[in-house]
């Protein structure tokens, strides 16, 4: 048990899309991920999916519903089942929580993220 340092773990890397394992909470991992751009529209079948800013500004974008804003300091859970695309015009700070083995990029055709410990 200690404090983690989320500044000094999001400083170790400058990829963006990148998630990096910084703690275990329960069967989940707390990653942090710097985003920049847009991923690609998925959905994740058995599970949440948790966003929490914590610098800059992220867009989340729903199918068939209008964008939500999300900016430092708030949080945004997409219901699983959900179609939905996260992007930020400049870059943003981002905590995510998600099962151990669940794949960052849900059903989308690109290829997840190996989720480096930090």
């Amino acid at each position: 048990m200690k404090a983690i340092n989320l500044t000094d773990k999001l400083a170790r890397f400058a990829s963006h899309w990148d998630p990096h394992v910084v703690a275990d909470y329960n069967d989940n991992d707390v990653m942090v991920v710097k985003i920049k751009g847009e991923y690609p529209f998925h959905k994740h079948d058995t599970t949440d999916d948790f966003f929490f800013v914590l610098e800059g500004e992220i867009i989340i974008d729903i199918e068939d519903q209008p964008s939500h804003t999300v900016k430092a300091g708030e949080l945004f859970v997409i219901p699983k089942g959900v179609v939905h695309r996260p992007r930020a015009a400049e870059e943003a700070k981002v905590l995510l929580i998600e099962p151990k083995g669940e794949p960052n990029s849900g059903d989308s055709d690109r290829e997840a993220s190996p989720k480096p410990r930090l």
